[in-house]
């Protein structure tokens, strides 16, 4: 990292680097010189982004990021090959997903016939994603734009309401703390349709779909990688994706517990 730095225009020579552990994939650490600035710099996994100088210019290759009928393609593959022998102990899992995969495509298939509109989207909506002031606590930016693509304004209301409406860490080992917290979802559906006026009456219909989608998503793609032998994700233990994959499966099964309840706040959000 001292060495990276100097690739930079930066104040002060590097005193001190500290890894920062906020993400799963890529390797982040703060770098602060004599002077007192401080640098974030960010290793690339090359196995997710094997050309790194043409990550910028790669953007229209991926948009296939919340492309669920692709990560269930994905998904099968990682099933046939069974690269590392875990299939067996994942069977029910696989089987939960498996079962599931018409009502988790079916963004997709709303997006393909023109009923949603394509917007801007962030997609990878985590609180942690934003800058925050430290003094005031508010927004000062959004950060990692390594995925802004075109998609659904469903994708970034239900990538948030995946991490930030959960009453569990993302990783719990312990399935009986998860839970949607039905008031941090009202909160945030209220939140969202203030900030997003121009959001058509279909958008908001799909509001509690995009919530459900995203959530089985991330869990396949944690059980995807887990089969492929943690590739993907960074782990800080062994099966540490399989834990991951397991709790967004029983945030999906409590989402199905309370669908009415979640169809309800939305309508009686989108009113005011």
């Amino acid at each position: 990292m001292k060495e990276a730095i100097y690739h930079f225009p930066v104040e002060g020579k590097p005193r001190h680097c500290e890894q920062i552990k906020s993400g799963h994939i890529n390797e982040t650490y703060l770098i602060t010189t004599d002077t007192g600035a401080r640098y974030i710099l960010q290793w690339i996994n090359r196995y997710v982004f094997p050309n790194v100088e043409a990550i910028m210019s790669n953007m229209s290759a991926i948009s296939h990021f919340h492309d669920t009928v692709d990560r269930y393609c994905q998904f099968r593959q990682a099933i046939a090959a069974d690269a590392c022998g875990r299939l067996n102990e994942v069977r029910p899992e696989v089987e939960f997903l498996m079962e599931r995969e018409e009502k988790g495509c079916r963004l997709h298939h709303m997006r393909e016939s023109g009923e949603l509109p394509t917007r801007v989207t962030h997609n990878d909506t985590k609180i942690n994603n934003v800058l925050l002031d430290a003094d005031s606590r508010k927004a000062l930016c959004v950060i990692d734009l390594d995925t802004v693509m075109p998609g659904l304004s469903v994708f970034d209301f239900g990538d948030a309401i995946r991490f930030g409406a959960s009453t569990a860490a993302e990783d719990e080992t312990d399935l009986s703390k998860v839970s949607l917290d039905l008031e941090l979802f009202r909160a945030f559906t209220r939140g969202f349709a203030e900030a997003c006026p121009a959001l058509t009456a279909e958008e908001i219909d799909a509001l509690q779909l995009g919530a459900y989608t995203m959530t089985l998503e991330c869990g396949m793609r944690f059980l995807t990688d887990y089969l492929n032998g943690d590739k993907y994700f960074s782990i800080d233990r062994e099966k540490h994706n399989l834990d991951r994959a397991r709790t967004q499966l029983r945030l999906v099964r409590d989402m199905e517990h309370k669908w009415d309840d979640m169809a309800r706040i939305v309508a009686e959000e989108a009113k005011k």
